[in-house]
């Protein structure tokens, strides 16, 4: 029969142990997947900074929401939700990586809308803290859904048909 033995030194096993773990969730960190808003996404932990990223594009909006509620975003792709995607698209927002996840959504109306007849609201799609889209809507018969941008008489903005 064959016997080894070692000198165990429990400090180096600790400090190996510790090292190893350090890196392990260095690594869950690094590449933790797509669970989070990108951090380029504003931040928005309270009522006054929505209205104030709302603010930012030239909207005077009521200065609490009219409605918020959880939404899910759907995990399957449609032709609405490709449409309404485009639109997040187009101002720089992704909403596929958020598929089957449940999201805030907040709406605020809008005050100063150009040439509104009904009213309009701005929504804003809030996933941990980060806003991940969102539009502003015009309820009138022929309104539209857009991007945040304030439209003006020069300029298009892409909108989704009703």
């Amino acid at each position: 029969m064959l016997v080894l033995t070692a000198k165990v030194n429990k400090k180096k096993i600790a400090l190996i142990a510790a090292a190893v773990v350090a890196l392990v969730v260095g690594l869950i960190v690094l590449f933790g997947g797509n669970d989070t808003a990108p951090t380029s996404a504003p931040s928005v932990s309270n009522n006054d900074a929505r209205v104030a990223f709302l603010k930012s594009f030239g909207w005077e909006v009521s200065t609490s929401p009219t409605e918020s509620s959880q939404v899910r975003i759907p995990s399957e792709s449609s032709d609405v939700f490709d449409r309404y995607n485009a639109l997040q698209k187009s101002q720089g927002y992704d909403l596929t990586q958020y598929a089957g996840k449940t999201v805030m959504r907040y709406v605020y109306q809008v005050h100063n809308y150009p040439g509104a007849t009904e009213p309009v609201y701005a929504t804003l799609l809030v996933y941990k803290n980060q806003i991940i889209g969102g539009d502003v809507t015009d309820t009138a018969a022929k309104g539209v859904i857009r991007g945040f941008k304030m439209p003006s008489d020069t300029e298009t903005n892409p909108t989704v048909n009703e």
